[in-house]
């Protein structure tokens, strides 16, 4: 063979070569699908502990996850909303994709992570941030999906937020003056009015998050403001359901006589 015929036969078995590696690598970077990612999962947890798996097959995606007082949807945010109030980061890229691949929206989880940058605390939102934005470019999710930094706030319950700000400027405006500032001025000013997270939503993010760090003192207003916000009383219990396996018993059992209470008073 020639020299220069051997040239470009090397060139081309080189161009083959790295369109195949190239492939190969765009086929790794893809998600995987829901069934094949749950099923390493219960292979990764059966080499730990059977029972376990056992309980995750049949009774978290077999039974839990199939109830019909919450749907799917609302499943995946009150699981985010927990697992990102727990800083709990392991499983989270699969309920992330979860949720996506169940109709929760971009903007909307973008919209939880910084609702709980508040109600959390900072560094539990930020590693969130870090996971979203890997799943978010694997799946192709930009900048354009995301609700932008400043936008035009819902409308503002005048006479509900008079009450509620006079309330707590009356309770600790002298205790913590920057607490009581911050909470008017930046939560429910500004905060709770963006349009990213629909009312009803973030009021269940914030339940979910505040009875999974064991928050109990301010479950019943927020419990309140969720069923104001639309949340009704079985999709509320049922919310207990799902905390209760992915944020432990004693966090639920914590929160269930606040709950209790709430049912019974709008119940009169």
């Amino acid at each position: 063979m020639k020299p220069r015929l051997k040239l470009l036969f090397a060139i081309a078995l080189l161009l083959i070569s790295i369109r195949a590696s190239c492939q190969t690598e765009n086929k790794a970077a893809m998600p995987q699908s829901d069934t094949t990612q749950t099923a390493t999962m219960l292979d990764d947890i059966h080499a730990v502990s059977p029972a376990l798996e056992r309980y995750t097959r049949d009774r978290l995606f077999g039974d839990l996850w199939k109830r019909p007082d919450l749907s799917p949807r609302d499943r995946c945010i009150v699981t985010l909303a927990a697992l990102i109030a727990r800083n709990q980061t392991v499983q989270m890229p699969y309920y992330l994709n979860l949720a996506l691949d169940n109709g929760v929206k971009p903007s909307e989880i973008s919209e939880m992570i910084t609702h709980l940058a508040f109600y959390s605390g900072w560094e539990n939102a930020m590693p969130a941030v870090v996971i979203a934005k890997h799943v978010f470019r694997k799946r192709g999710i930009g900048l354009d999906q995301l609700p932008a930094a400043d936008v035009d706030l819902l409308p503002l319950n005048e006479a509900a937020e008079k009450q509620r700000a006079s309330s707590v400027e009356q309770n600790f405006g002298t205790v913590a003056p920057g607490v009581v500032e911050y909470t008017t001025d930046v939560l429910f000013r500004d905060l709770w009015l963006r349009p990213g997270l629909a009312p009803r939503d973030r009021s269940l993010v914030t339940v979910s998050a505040l009875i999974a760090s064991g928050q109990v003192t301010q479950v019943g207003y927020h419990l309140n403001r969720a069923m104001d916000n639309g949340l009704t009383q079985k999709q509320a219990a049922e919310m207990l359901t799902q905390l209760a396996l992915y944020a432990g018993w004693p966090n639920v059992f914590s929160a269930l006589p606040v709950v209790k209470e709430v049912f019974e008073k709008r119940a009169k």
